[in-house]
């Protein structure tokens, strides 16, 4: 492994590169690399510059703004955040997952399935196919989505449309296609309409068709030059994720399961009520985003991957034709029991794309989705955890409220957080193999962006403010002068400067 680059001795004495920010991702981060005087790397390092703060200051708020509030955190994956919210109102008002109405649960997984899609397809289309396609060191100018359309103008346009799609399911069940509502206290707000179910069935065998050409385009990629694809960014990990009850893959609610690098499970079909038994995070002060790990196997050798690649290497089988056929011919292709080429996010990522296009055509023939019986009730409780798979992997929220039902305390572990000591050794991984004691350029940095990328990182999610974090604030008057200025050092002391 590579944790002997996390820090440097004698730092500042090395020269210092920056990649800021890290392009075509979520959010906003930086890649710090220490270079000593033969361009050796000593130090490689992924930060998050950008705090959140939502646990906070959801405190005091009803309970049952919480589905509405919590899904700001992100403009790409709202519907996870207000899903796992939404899962965990229920059990505030005594409904645990079984006993919500039948149709509540087909509307919300209709939703997931919808938001999973648009999310994955994103990625694959906007973001990492223009180095996919074109080569990691290819021209800049043409690395991007306006490049992809003028070489790749069929490929694009499904991008686009499979994205459109999957906003559209959204925009159908919970009335527009970003921030809308839909998971009430026990739940859904409103039934899903025959027209509304027509119109959805309209496009859907052509989904299926575009996402089944986008894993056998993610295929080709691999094959064209494999021991590149299989080795680039790669780390052998453990792996989590929810999973069904017979081991078949599970995006919307199951028990806990992981395994070790080897395949062998750590723990299985764990209730996720209990996730504090089972992970813990870890604080850096070099960095806004925490370190979870498996508490069982400590903070040094306990970190692992979620996502994608996490879900269709832990499961043992998906509930769909296509993409079980996918699936098979993915684990034939690495011929291992455990998946860790990074970059074969890509193609389990589309895998999951494909499973969620006939989830939604299932789902959409199935009449008990249009049933209006979409609201139960039980007796009140005072605490709730909500469980979700979220595009980029494992989503927890967990609130406690008081007798008067105000939110007393919050904690969310999103699923980039659980992927951080990953792509820090990716990025570690990367600069080892490929750019030490190379002269670098964007070319070659871009590398270093790849393996970011690959794990569709949301970074304006994943981070959190611990309450001591350096701050800065100036008083700026209408000419641009500094009239004031204070400073909150990461001890807490404030001082002017």
């Amino acid at each position: 492994m590579y944790e002997h680059l996390e820090t440097a001795e004698n730092p500042d004495k090395l020269k210092r590169v920056v990649i800021d920010p890290v392009s075509r991702v979520e959010g906003h981060g930086k890649v710090t690399l220490l270079l000593d005087e033969n361009d050796q790397v000593k130090q490689a390092r992924l930060h998050i510059v950008e705090f959140r703060g939502f646990e906070r200051f959801i405190q005091g708020r009803p309970y049952w703004e919480l589905p509405v509030l919590v899904q700001r955190l992100c403009g790409i994956c709202p519907v996870s955040h207000h899903l796992a919210a939404g899962k965990a109102i229920d059990q505030l008002v005594g409904v645990d997952p079984e006993n919500l109405p039948i149709a509540a649960t087909h509307l919300r997984k209709l939703l997931h399935f919808g938001q999973v899609l648009q999310s994955h397809a994103l990625h694959f289309f906007h973001l990492a196919s223009p180095d996919l396609l074109f080569g990691f060191d290819s021209d800049i100018a043409k690395r991007n989505i306006i490049g992809v359309i003028g070489a790749h103008p069929d490929i694009a346009l499904q991008g686009v449309k499979l994205r459109k799609y999957g906003q559209e399911v959204i925009r159908v069940v919970s009335g527009k296609r970003v921030h809308g509502t839909a998971a009430i206290p026990g739940g859904m707000n409103k039934p899903l309409s025959t027209t509304d179910r027509d119109y959805l069935l309209t496009d859907i065998d052509q989904i299926i068709a575009w996402t089944s050409s986008a894993v056998a385009l993610v295929k080709q990629l691999h094959c064209s030059n494999r021991s590149f694809y299989d080795e680039f960014a790669s780390i052998p990990s453990h792996y989590m994720g929810l999973i069904q009850t017979d081991g078949a893959l599970e995006l919307y609610h199951g028990g806990l399961r992981a395994k070790d690098t080897n395949g062998a499970v750590i723990f299985d079909h764990v209730d996720y009520c209990k996730y504090n038994d089972y992970i813990h995070e870890q604080v850096k002060s070099w960095t806004y985003m925490k370190f979870p790990y498996l508490l069982s196997l400590g903070k040094e050798n306990g970190w692992y991957r979620v996502g994608p690649l996490a879900r269709v290497n832990n499961c043992d089988f998906i509930g769909t034709p296509l993409a079980e056929a996918a699936r098979i011919d993915f684990k034939q292709h690495f011929e291992s029991p455990q998946v860790h080429s990074t970059l074969a996010f890509h193609w389990a990522r589309m895998i999951e794309a494909l499973h969620c296009a006939e989830s939604i055509k299932q789902l959409l023939n199935d009449p008990v989705t249009l049933s209006t019986v979409l609201v139960t009730q039980g007796e009140k409780r005072f605490e709730g955890v909500g469980v979700i798979e979220a595009p980029r992997g494992t989503l927890f929220h967990h609130y406690q409220i008081d007798e008067n039902d105000i939110v007393t305390r919050a904690n969310l572990i999103v699923s980039t957080t659980s992927n951080n000591t990953a792509m820090n050794e990716s990025v570690r991984q990367v600069a080892a193999t490929y750019l030490n004691g190379r002269e670098l350029n964007e070319a070659l940095l871009n590398n270093l962006e790849v393996a970011i990328r690959a794990y569709d990182p949301c970074l304006s999610c994943a981070t959190h403010a611990m309450g001591k974090m350096p701050l800065a604030v100036e008083l700026v008057d209408n000419e641009g002068k500094i009239v004031d200025r204070l400073v909150k050092s990461s001890s807490g002391h404030i001082a002017a400067a």
